[in-house]
């Protein structure tokens, strides 16, 4: 639990607006002030789950404390839930809130603001030195103070996990990049490079906020972002408290979404002429060339111990694949070389401070694919493919040129011999990119891309990357034979067509909240939608032509079969961002023409409503999704049988 606790004259606040998460409130809780109050703003997260009860002590403890301190008879609690990237259930915090407010009102004058309202609030702060304090509360452990007048409060242990004094693996290629000196420029189409103070940003703002966050390396995150909200909601994935930080859990709706994107970028590659192969979980990490690999790969590892060795879990699927590369008889007829694997999972050890929701995780599903090129004339034709084929990718799942930026990495020595083809790249996007260049290398590639997305709190998430490598084919000792019948060094391309698929779902909601603040409906794309047709019967005796509309549609049709008003089904099916909304009422019945609401074409409260057989309905959903994966519904046709998961 965090809490932050705010000596003040004043605090008062107004409901303005509730979430779907609201809870139930009397109007006396739509506004709330006190006087000469301890505010305390509060966060309920995720760890707090394992024991809420002790979490709720441990918390109680703590201000109870700075309240004697301060001399306060008033104490106001304020749930904040920007003080955490890792959220509790809704029901899990309102409890814990109201478990305190009970507490508390023996011994204090206690008012507490509503959970899940968009408040207006003012407040202000005494400004002595012990009217601003923060405290870390850990039910596994201790209160840890994030400020310098906070003092630390044990509070009981669920259980102890032993470390042993192990110390975390950190490859040396992380302590290069943190000490490799980078020139940093925008490239322009015509090909100059320009610098920071010299490029005008105007109309480039996604430009401009990218540049801002490479340069300042700032990885952490102080607020939630909104697609955390937006993935519980609609019941696609949160977070797992019964794991380590950053593994996350899937909800039905959630797996369809990423089994549907796997399945493309597995086709995709496959058209590109990748294999699929599979590779082991985890590796010897005293494997002399596995060894040798590590220190040249910027990804903290999960290292293991079984059978007396050390092991570490994959980061990527270069091992696995580069091993069997070792193993395999190439010829030059076999050239370009490629092999690809879906990794469920790759496991990187992200600082804590940066994990929150799909955006950054510790295990992620990650397409992966090898090139092996004959030579770097090959490789760079490849890269400039692939390049275009990552673009493809990404626009067919939703994300556009518009979303994302482009960073261009690269050595001095290999820009000056491919300026030409560097440049050829920011043509293809018909915009001005980021360029890195090193003037020597530090890792074992000398150019790669990668597309960047850029969310409402102005960070970047690298989706899309190829990267040409000119060290593991030495190190791993992978040949093909030429034409002549000699043995010869390939060169290899690193690419992941999408990047992550959890951070393309998690770009996708970042967009669609985006789309919502500029005034848009938001949706996802219909191929992806774990719904694509609801058709909701406006009485009893409609349920039997639901049933035959249905099956007439072929796709993902479910069925609003609930005791409740149209209305409210309709508004429900918004808020589920279903794309295609049917209403099967006498009318149609007798007319044979459904009544849809097409979500693609409405505005905030100006729903596009059409009339159309079903026939035409299934056309068009065809339409929306030929040539892409497709899988039946995730859970029951009919509503009233499905469990709520949050």
């Amino acid at each position: 639990m965090q809490i932050l606790l705010i000596h003040s004259d004043h605090i008062e606040y107004q409901v303005k607006k509730k979430t779907p998460v609201a809870e139930t409130i009397d109007e006396d809780m739509h506004h709330g002030s006190m006087d000469e109050a301890l505010t305390v703003f509060i966060a309920v997260e995720k760890s707090d789950e394992t024991d809420p009860e002790k979490a709720v002590a441990a918390s109680i403890d703590e201000i109870k404390k700075v309240a004697g301190q301060v001399k306060a008879e008033n104490i106001m609690l304020y749930p904040y839930a920007h003080l955490s990237s890792s959220l509790s259930s809704p029901k899990v915090a309102v409890q814990a809130l109201t478990d305190m407010e009970a507490a508390l009102k023996g011994e204090y004058n206690v008012k507490r603001a509503p959970f899940g309202f968009y408040k207006a609030f003012e407040i202000k702060c005494k400004g002595h030195p012990l009217s601003e304090l923060s405290r870390t509360i850990r039910v596994e452990g201790e209160a840890t103070p994030d400020g310098a007048a906070s003092v630390a409060s044990t509070v009981p242990a669920v259980s102890a996990v032993p470390t042993a004094g192990k110390e975390e693996v950190i490859s040396e290629a992380i302590k290069a990049e943190e000490k490799a000196k980078s020139y940093w420029h925008i490239l322009t189409t015509d090909g100059k490079l320009h610098s920071f103070d010299d490029f005008d940003f105007t109309g480039h703002d996604n430009l401009r906020k990218f540049k801002d966050y490479e340069v300042s390396k700032s990885r952490a995150v102080d607020r939630t972002p909104p697609h955390v909200e937006l993935m519980r909601r609609l019941e696609i994935a949160d977070y797992e408290p019964g794991s380590d930080s950053g593994n996350m859990r899937f909800y039905p709706k959630g797996r369809l979404i990423k089994s549907l994107l796997e399945t493309y970028v597995l086709d995709r590659s496959a058209l590109m002429g990748a294999m699929e192969v599979e590779t082991p979980l985890m590796y010897d990490m005293n494997h002399p060339t596995l060894k040798k690999y590590l220190d040249r790969f910027p990804a903290r590892q999960y290292s293991i111990e079984a059978d007396k060795k050390s092991l570490f879990l994959r980061f990527a699927a270069c091992f696995g694949q580069f091993l069997m590369n070792h193993d395999m008889t190439i010829s030059y007829r076999d050239l370009p070389l490629k092999m690809i694997e879906m990794t469920r999972y790759s496991f990187r050890k992200e600082q804590s401070g940066e994990l929150v929701g799909l955006r950054r995780l510790r295990a992620f599903t990650m397409p992966d694919m090898h090139t092996l090129a004959a030579d770097m004339e090959q490789a760079i034709i490849e890269f400039g493919q692939q390049y275009n084929m990552c673009m493809s990718v990404l626009d067919t799942m939703g994300l556009g040129l518009e979303d994302y930026e482009v960073a261009i990495r690269f050595t001095r020595d290999f820009y000056e011999e491919n300026k030409e083809f560097i440049t050829g790249l920011a043509r293809v996007v018909d915009k001005p990119v980021l360029v890195e260049m090193w003037d020597e290398r530090f890792f074992y590639f000398v150019l790669k891309f990668e597309f960047n997305f850029i969310d409402a709190l102005d960070k970047a998430s690298a989706l899309s990357t190829v990267q040409i490598d000119v060290e593991n084919a030495d190190r791993y000792d992978i040949n093909y034979i030429d034409q002549q019948g000699e043995a010869q060094r390939p060169t290899i391309l690193h690419c992941s067509p999408s990047g992550a698929i959890e951070r393309i779902i998690y770009g996708l909601l970042e967009k669609q909240h985006m789309h919502m603040q500029a005034g848009g409906v938001p949706i996802l794309p219909i191929w992806l939608s774990p719904t694509q047709v609801r058709v909701i019967p406006v009485a009893e005796r409609h349920m039997e032509a639901a049933g035959e509309v249905a099956q007439l549609l072929g796709c993902r049709v479910d069925i609003d079969d609930r005791a409740e008003t149209v209305g409210k089904k309709i508004r429900d099916a918004g808020m589920e961002w279903i794309p295609y909304v049917v209403v099967l009422g006498d009318e149609e019945f007798a007319s044979g023409d459904l009544s849809v609401t097409l979500r693609s074409e409405s505005q905030p409260k100006k729903p596009k409503r059409v009339k159309m057989k079903a026939w035409d309905l299934s056309v068009r959903v065809q339409t929306d999704i030929a040539g892409l994966p497709y899988k039946g519904l995730a859970l029951p046709v009919y509503l009233s049988m499905r469990p709520k998961f949050l």
